[in-house]
């Protein structure tokens, strides 16, 4: 089954020849080494470039051993320039050379190589490859499967799609599994074999107890608002465990090392500045995060909300969670100030949008709650609902953009509407 990913595809083609190791990064088993070893070189060949002008080394191979030695590989690489035409140099799990930033130092002074890696496992993420060449090299982050992606290899309705993607998320793999059964287990298996491992064996952590119990918890509030002290309480509470806040800080920022959860910060809209409590987290992938809780708590909505996350920040935009403040009366009728939440602020460039994401419009009541917040910012910027479902988009009486779910979805530039 072949999956397009143009989007990165174009990203790595733009990037040629500038000089720069190009790093593709991304959480394990979203596709990097297919992006670089299939699509990519497909692309190349496809312009004509010689077959002999491109060197594939995947070093998690055995028969690549003896290229993990860094000097063996560097030999191996230069005998095959044997002319002045322009060379591809494709290396996949960097991490299995020792010394392996010596040798691409060495490439990047070679005027007619051009030089793409990925890497990642417990010991060595793609992340430390980017931090090593901070100023020589090139990120390309991709992610699981947008539902684009996922809609174009599907077979069937949309309606269906969406509701598959909505249970088991875009890793490459997953249309190709037959089903429920082997979707569930593949997404378990890796989760707890390859992603809660490779934050343990990174970290040198103790054992899976407090980053389980962690997981758990951030995957029953995704998209909500919380912070390391909450946490701690949850856990103190409920699970009669201690965890202290600076742990637990400490292990979020591991889960977000390995590309397994983001950190959403919330900016005061009004006031122009950010708040520095209660973050969101968002999961990668929404399959994983469901199978976390083994495919409970299926809310519509706090997924809705994720995977519209997840697709803005594929689309290359900034986002953050917006807070409005305004007037207000308590049930004593004193006067306060009331904080209005507005899902996300979305900034590109001099663009910016304000979205909410709302699975049910279907009342005047729920209409309301969503429109309070942004009725409220006070500024020309875009203001956009998306709601669950395939209509089409339009705007209501306030200049409000309204559309289906499927819209944005599936038409790259549903913002500009």
């Amino acid at each position: 089954m072949k999956i397009e990913r143009n989007q990165y595809l174009k990203q790595l083609i733009e990037a040629r020849n500038n000089g720069m190791v190009k790093i593709v990064t991304g959480i394990r088993r979203c596709g990097k080494s297919y992006l670089l070893f299939n699509i990519f070189k497909e692309q190349l060949l496809s312009e004509g470039v010689s077959e002999d002008h491109i060197l594939e080394i995947a070093l998690d191979g055995i028969e690549n051993e003896k290229l993990r030695n860094p000097m063996t590989c560097y030999t191996y690489i230069k005998e095959r320039l044997t002319d002045e035409g322009l060379y591809y140099i494709l290396i996949d799990e960097e991490q299995f050379m020792p010394r392996f930033e010596e040798v691409l130092n060495s490439l990047l002074r070679i005027d007619n190589v051009d030089v793409y890696v990925t890497g990642s496992n417990s010991k060595f993420l793609s992340t430390d490859i980017v931090t090593e060449f901070r100023g020589r090299g090139m990120e390309i982050h991709i992610y699981p499967l947008s539902f684009a992606e996922f809609y174009s290899v599907y077979d069937g309705e949309y309606d269906d799609a969406w509701e598959e993607y909505m249970r088991y998320g875009g890793l490459p793999v997953i249309p190709s599994l037959v089903t429920e059964k082997q979707k569930s287990d593949y997404l378990k298996s890796i989760l707890e074999n390859v992603y809660i491992k490779d934050v343990i064996e990174r970290n040198k952590l103790q054992g899976s107890d407090e980053i389980g119990v962690l997981l758990d918890i951030l995957a029953s509030t995704v998209g909500a608002p919380t912070n390391p002290n909450k946490i701690a309480n949850t856990f103190k509470t409920e699970r009669h465990m201690t965890y202290t806040n600076k742990t637990i800080s400490k292990h979020i920022d591991y889960l977000a090392e390995v590309f397994l959860i983001s950190k959403v910060s919330r900016y005061d809209i009004k006031g122009r500045k950010y708040i520095g409590t209660n973050l969101k987290y968002y999961f990668t992938d929404i399959g994983l995060r469901n199978a976390r809780l083994n495919f409970r708590q299926q809310e519509p909505t706090h997924i809705m909300e994720n995977i519209v996350y997840n697709e803005l920040m594929i689309r290359g935009f900034n986002v953050d969670v917006g807070i409005v403040e305004v007037n207000g009366k308590n049930s004593k009728a004193q006067n306060v100030r009331k904080q209005l939440e507005v899902d996300f602020v979305v900034n590109r460039g001099n663009q910016r949008y304000y979205i909410q994401v709302a699975y049910d419009m279907s009342n005047e009541e729920k209409q309301n709650q969503e429109f309070n917040a942004i009725r409220n910012i006070g500024d020309s910027f875009k203001k956009i609902i998306i709601v669950n479902g395939t209509s089409k988009p339009w705007r209501n009486d306030e200049g409000f953009v309204i559309m289906g779910m499927k819209y944005f979805l599936l038409n790259m530039d549903s913002l500009e509407f």
